[in-house]
């Protein structure tokens, strides 16, 4: 991400040497970027028959974004956050830290933010704040040897399906106005997420993620 965070530094630089344009009422913008999802996981035990204290982590994925958003008045946007599929790797904690990777699960979080901009729509930098919706699809998930040791030993390779899952996401961000058309973008989203996995050997878990999104990007106003 420090590769990001020069660029992102640098169109600082080019918003305060070539001036500010306006966000208001009644306009569109697109954004594409970069963004990385970290979960921060409160895993529950996998059930009985599993050994006690069975839980899991998760790990953190990169991938390119894209938003598109809408000024409803000068200083309240609706955005829309899409972006292409994550992929997660799911490793053993508790009981059975160490155990490595148990498996891995693609995510699509699509999140809709209602957001207050602050300062006047022709401010070259303008902090905002969001709050709104993440809808987690879950798909493609793929359990390891390691899974089946650890669930059904001796038994068919074990499988697994995590719910997907409404949750509620605040924002913070921080918009700098390049020229007349482009500008630059960095945000934080934080989404409350918790869920259950299944798994093919009957056995459940219920698993709190969490999820923290840095993202960075560039927008253009049409």
């Amino acid at each position: 991400m420090s590769s990001v965070g020069k660029a992102v530094a640098a169109a600082a630089v080019m918003a305060v040497a070539s001036g500010a344009s306006a966000q208001s009422a009644g306009q569109w913008t697109a954004k594409v970027g970069i963004a990385e999802i970290t979960p921060k996981v409160k895993s529950g035990d996998v059930s009985a028959p599993a050994l006690p204290g069975t839980k899991a982590d998760i790990g953190s994925d990169t991938k390119p974004i894209f938003s598109f958003s809408y000024s409803l008045t000068d200083n309240v946007s609706a955005e829309l956050d899409l972006g292409m599929p994550f992929k997660h790797t799911l490793y053993g904690d508790g009981a059975i830290k160490g155990t490595g990777e148990l498996g891995t699960v693609k995510a699509l979080p699509p999140t809709f933010l209602v957001q207050y901009r602050f300062f006047k729509p022709d401010a070259m930098l303008r902090p905002y704040i969001g709050a709104g919706v993440t809808y987690a699809y879950f798909a493609k998930e793929t359990g390891s040897g390691r899974l089946t040791a650890i669930s059904d030993i001796g038994g068919p390779a074990t499988t697994f399906k995590v719910k997907n899952k409404l949750a509620s996401s605040l924002q913070a961000g921080l918009v700098y106005n390049i020229n007349d058309r482009w500008f630059a973008d960095v945000a934080y989203i934080k989404s409350f997420l918790k869920t259950k996995v299944d798994f093919s050997s009957g056995q459940t878990q219920d698993i709190t993620l969490d999820p923290q999104v840095i993202s960075v990007g560039i927008g253009y106003k049409f």
